[in-house]
């Protein structure tokens, strides 16, 4: 795959594909009607982000709805055993494993109205970011080269382009502050920029769970449509609330003690990126950081190694962020 899909595909070049039948993880209960659905990153294929499903008044709230049918597939059968219907979803961020279900769920549901920021709006305007992979990737499947998992990975994206107003907020989320939907209330926090041009993070005082979005990934942060300035800000911001539980965009749910084992590395991390140490010094300082939270799972610590070696040369290529982030470089 090109790396200009990389947030897109992210498939594990290292490991060999998946080809067995796949089916979404089962529904793991974090708090009383809050239900994390979790997301998978599988060898070859490109991830899943997080789910997380939460009882309201007027039905379930999904947060996040993934990439590939199969995690849909699940978020629509938890429904179904449930008995409720989705009355709404909100979308942490546009990145396209948190988003292209959308369109599947609001088929089974049309009155679910996805809440999100309206950030995606640059990505899918022309010479956007969404908008030059597709320009880019509809070739790709006339590839001999390309075999049929990366085929059906590209098919996907082009699949969810072509259907790109699912995309899109029906209720914009403009600003930080209490927001009841399906009538639950919720802390809704707004990033100024960080993993993308503006992030939806949300925070329900009732439980102490807080659903934070791609602010969080393991086995590295991505950092193709971010400012990682204002994402260490955004880091610091979830720290000041009183959650017991963060739920990440990618990885285990964590306690405030993961939590801040990650902020510090990723703190770590782009303090060496922003120096003049080795892409290879600056990855292993990333992987020796996160460690605790990854334990004795090789693969992973492998591609946490592999994909923060290739950001350090990213980001210092655009002055200390990517590419598609609007913001000035981090001050000295």
């Amino acid at each position: 795959m090109q790396t200009t899909l990389a947030i897109l595909v992210l498939a594990a070049a290292q490991a060999a594909s998946a080809t067995a039948p796949i089916s979404a993880p089962p529904p793991e209960e974090i708090a009383p009607g809050i239900h994390l659905l979790p997301g998978a990153m599988l060898p070859g294929r490109g991830p899943d982000g997080n789910t997380v499903v939460f009882d309201a008044p007027d039905g379930l709230v999904v947060i996040d709805t993934g990439r590939h049918p199969w995690h849909s597939d699940g978020i629509l059968a938890f429904a179904a055993k449930r008995e409720r219907p989705i009355a709404a979803i909100v979308n942490t961020h546009w990145h396209l494993d948190h988003s292209s279900g959308n369109g599947r769920i609001k088929a089974a549901y049309p009155k679910a109205a996805v809440h999100t920021t309206s950030a995606v709006d640059r990505a899918l305007a022309e010479g956007g970011f969404l908008a030059r992979n597709l320009e880019s990737s509809k070739p790709m499947l006339d590839d001999p080269k390309l075999d049929e998992i990366e085929k059906e990975e590209v098919q996907i994206f082009v699949a969810t382009m072509d259907e790109r107003a699912i995309l899109r907020p029906d209720v914009v989320v403009v600003k930080s502050g209490d927001l009841a939907i399906a009538g639950r209330p919720f802390d809704i926090h707004v990033t100024d920029r960080a993993v993308t041009d503006a992030d939806v993070w949300m925070y329900d005082a009732a439980s102490g769970v807080a659903v934070i979005g791609d602010l969080v990934t393991l086995p590295a942060p991505f950092f193709e449509t971010a400012c990682p300035a204002q994402w260490r800000a955004a880091l610091d911001d979830v720290w000041g609330v009183p959650f017991r539980t963060a739920i990440p965009g990618h990885g285990r749910p964590m306690d405030r003690a993961a939590f801040d084992t990650y902020r510090r590395a990723f703190n770590g991390f782009m303090d060496c990126t922003e120096g003049e140490a080795a892409a290879s010094q600056c990855a292993a300082s990333w992987a020796a950081g996160i460690a605790p939270l990854v334990g004795d799972d090789d693969r992973m610590r492998r591609m946490a190694l592999g994909y923060a070696e290739y950001y350090v040369g990213m980001l210092r290529e655009n002055g200390g962020k990517s590419a598609e982030c609007l913001a000035g470089p981090p001050q000295p």
